[in-house]
């Protein structure tokens, strides 16, 4: 098979940290480095990220740095997309690392199966231990319910994949990322993907190690924030999101419910259930804790006890917030058609 002429593209802010390593992976892949450029599109940057990027752009001149001022991420796909020359687009994250064979697995697959986006397995990993923590929270049903590309090993067809490769007509055919999905923007492209009769693969072989966030409140923010913009997501683009997104909102109201209507009716009836409910989860909760921490350490015994539930009501309610923002955001998306100045 020949290679294409691709173009990567990776949206980046204040990724310093993580930048480094990222890009040496890259550059370390098996695809022919005069096949292919690599344009990171920057969302204003406050630490060294783009001084650390134009440095190395010295030994690595397939570099392009673009500057994104609406700092999101389908803004700095959209512009890195406009702005590239591969016949292929292959969308990876700064805060990842990418063995040997990615990029190389990513086209070959695009181009040798029936799909219009290929990608594989996010291999969850943290810095630290309390990274780590959370990395093997995240890697369990539990953690991620049934989140395919973070726990499979089988080829397939799937909603959808992490960061994924496109031949370029794709855009022209269904349109270009969502510019109002602040998160869950390969989500809905990947639902865009479907609605229009074409197909997302998943190669198992196709490996990337995604870094998690890597303290308490990193996780929490982000998990608040996931809720948040299922909601809206799934409000503007009805069948974007599956029901696993909402699982944690259901928990969190489930519980609230059972707790007003103990207290006010002081029946046994809801308290019973309450109960119920609580007992399974915290039963979960000991299992995947107890099995991380026999293979990690007892160390980890106590600090994922408490990730589990942390986690999930930070997402049940920012779900919360977001029906509660709904309004608001609605009016302001309404507001910004009347004026024209509507995303992708």
């Amino acid at each position: 098979m020949q290679l294409p002429f691709i173009s990567i593209i990776l949206p980046v802010r204040n990724e310093e940290k993580y930048i480094t390593a990222c890009v040496q992976s890259i550059f370390s892949q098996d695809y022919p480095a005069e096949k292919m450029e690599v344009i990171f599109v920057d969302g204003c940057s406050q630490d060294r990220t783009v001084e650390m990027l134009r440095a190395m752009r010295e030994e690595h001149p397939q570099i392009v740095v673009l500057d994104n001022p609406n700092r999101t991420v389908p803004y700095a796909m959209n512009i890195g997309i406009r702005a590239s020359r591969g016949e292929v687009i292959v969308r990876l994250d700064a805060h990842a690392e990418y063995p040997s064979d990615y990029v190389r697995l990513s086209v070959q697959t695009l181009l040798s199966v029936d799909c219009d986006n290929a990608g594989g397995v996010a291999v969850t990993r943290g810095r630290g231990f309390m990274g780590d923590a959370i990395a093997q929270m995240l890697s369990t049903p539990l953690g991620v319910g049934n989140s395919t590309f973070r726990l499979t090993d089988q080829d397939g067809y799937v909603d959808t994949v992490p960061f994924g490769c496109f031949r370029r007509e794709l855009f022209d055919k269904i349109g270009y990322y969502d510019e109002r999905m602040t998160r869950n923007q390969d989500n809905e492209f990947n639902h865009r993907i479907r609605k229009n009769g074409g197909k997302i693969y998943l190669n198992h072989n196709i490996r990337v190690i995604y870094y998690c966030r890597d303290t308490m409140r990193g996780i929490l923010k982000m998990g608040f924030q996931n809720g948040k913009w299922n909601v809206v997501t799934m409000t503007l683009v009805p069948g974007s999101m599956g029901v696993r997104h909402f699982v944690p909102l259901a928990f969190v109201l489930s519980t609230i419910l059972l707790v007003l209507l103990t207290l006010i009716t002081r029946s046994w009836l809801f308290g019973g259930l309450l109960a119920l409910e609580w007992g399974a989860y915290l039963l979960l909760d000991a299992f995947y804790s107890y099995t991380i921490a026999k293979e990690k350490g007892m160390k980890y015994l106590p600090v994922e006890l408490i990730l589990y539930p942390a986690f999930h009501f930070a997402y049940g309610f920012g779900s919360l917030a977001g029906i509660c923002a709904l309004p608001r955001f609605i009016r302001e998306e309404k507001e910004k058609k009347a004026k024209g100045g509507a995303g992708a």
